[in-house]
């Protein structure tokens, strides 16, 4: 199949959906299919060599330096431009509402080229464009409306207000989930909530998990005793590292520890003024834009992996973890417990209930003071990796559900 990937956002490790772009379209021409990316900015990195790339620039408000800083107006050259800019004065996220509007333009005389497109969670109006040209499927890793939820709960006053704004665009990724002929959920937990969220009719929803790279992802020798890491795509609530700081807190007054934590967090934000405010700045190592290999490495060398999370659609960091054979103690939240599985009898991490500090702190005392359980804990993950999250069955899973849609639009047409 000749294949157009969408994605508006696609770096690796800026989150799980950049890696979802990578390792889905190296697996898909693995197994002999035409796959473009059209992407906007951050671009995916690591691509296969026969994997081609159109990028698709947003006008980088959110680039460092200088993040949150619109353009001058004369930069601006096209409606979609003109549609992000607008709305970031307003203070909402315009970036998947520009990039489906770019991708429909840059789709549109291209109809022979591609047998499917795929979109990856941008849900933008423009696909429903797209939709009366291609076969479409998209993704949705989870609902957004999940991390509004929890944002707006931590927020107060004027804040609360800024949150509706940003998150805004969320109405208008359930408008077009509705419209969408074929959705791929990546855990039944996630599709459940979607389904919740978004109203979509469950029968176009099809569940194809996520995989991981079992030979980067693997055990890598010896261990550093006391070392937790954990991975936060994001400087969010819904990440639950604020409840993971205090836990540290807990644990160093008895034990000497450390905390690796892979995340953007912002400087003078809310995470870096916890771990000011609990004196953890000797034991917490913040680490950003780490490469697969590095971030294996640091996974593979840790005592326990903690998943904090007040929600995951799935957590591709767990399964990361698991799969370099790190014990994980995790949120029983959202996917988490039917990604590791616990309700079958190999258990391969301990999970708690959402926010629980106290009962993090707990958890991980107890691992640490159970070498054996420790190991049987990994040995158990790495088996269950292996076993269920594998990507090159992902693609062949996702090429199913392109099949699909080809003949449902094939009917359609005719």
């Amino acid at each position: 199949m000749r294949i157009a990937l969408l994605s508006y956002r696609s770096k690796p490790h800026s989150g799980g959906q950049g890696i979802y772009v990578e390792r889905l379209s190296r697996c898909l021409v693995e197994a002999g299919h035409d796959v473009e990316v059209i992407s906007g900015q951050p671009y995916p990195e690591g691509l296969h060599s026969q994997v081609s790339l159109t990028r698709l620039p947003s006008l980088g408000i959110y680039d460092e330096p200088n993040p949150f800083t619109p353009p001058p107006p004369w930069r601006l050259h096209s409606v979609p431009d003109l549609v992000e800019y607008l709305l970031t004065l307003t203070g909402a996220f315009g970036e998947p509402l520009s990039f489906s509007l770019r991708a429909r333009r840059e789709l549109r005389d291209r109809r022979d080229e591609f047998d499917v497109v795929h979109d990856n969670q941008s849900l933008g109006h423009g696909l429903v464009g797209i939709a009366r040209r291609f076969p479409l499927v998209a993704t949705i890793h989870h609902p957004i409306s999940r991390d509004r939820r929890v944002e707006l709960d931590a927020a107060t006053g004027l804040r609360s207000l800024s949150v509706r704004r940003w998150y805004s665009f969320v109405r208008m990724q359930a408008r077009v989930a509705r419209r969408m002929p074929f959705v791929i959920g990546v855990s039944t937990a996630a599709t459940d909530d979607t389904v919740t969220d978004f109203g979509i009719d469950p029968a176009r929803i099809r569940v194809v998990p996520l995989g991981v790279d079992t030979d980067l992802f693997r055990p890598r020798g010896d261990r550093t005793p006391g070392r937790i890491v954990a991975i936060a795509s994001a400087d969010k609530p819904l990440k639950g590292v604020a409840h993971l700081l205090d836990a540290v807190a807990k644990l160093r007054v008895e034990r000497d520890v450390e905390l690796q934590l892979v995340s953007a967090i912002e400087r003078g934000g809310a995470t870096d003024r916890r771990i000011e405010s609990l004196g953890l700045a000797d034991c917490v190592t913040v680490h950003q834009d780490l490469d697969a290999d590095q971030l294996a490495d640091l996974l593979a060398s840790a005592e326990i992996m903690c998943v904090p999370s007040l929600y995951e659609g799935f957590s591709l960091p767990t399964v990361e973890a698991m799969s370099c054979a790190t014990p994980v103690v995790a949120s029983r939240a959202g996917a988490i417990p039917e990604v590791v599985g616990a309700d079958e009898e190999r258990q391969c991490a301990i999970l708690v209930e959402p926010g629980d500090a106290e009962g993090l702190a707990a958890a991980l005392g107890e691992l640490f003071d159970d070498p054996a359980r420790l190991r049987t804990l990994g040995a158990n993950g790495r088996a269950r990796v292996l076993d269920h999250y594998s990507w090159p069955a992902v693609a062949e899973s996702t090429a199913a559900v392109y099949t699909e849609a080809i003949a449902a639009f094939a009917r359609k047409e005719n």
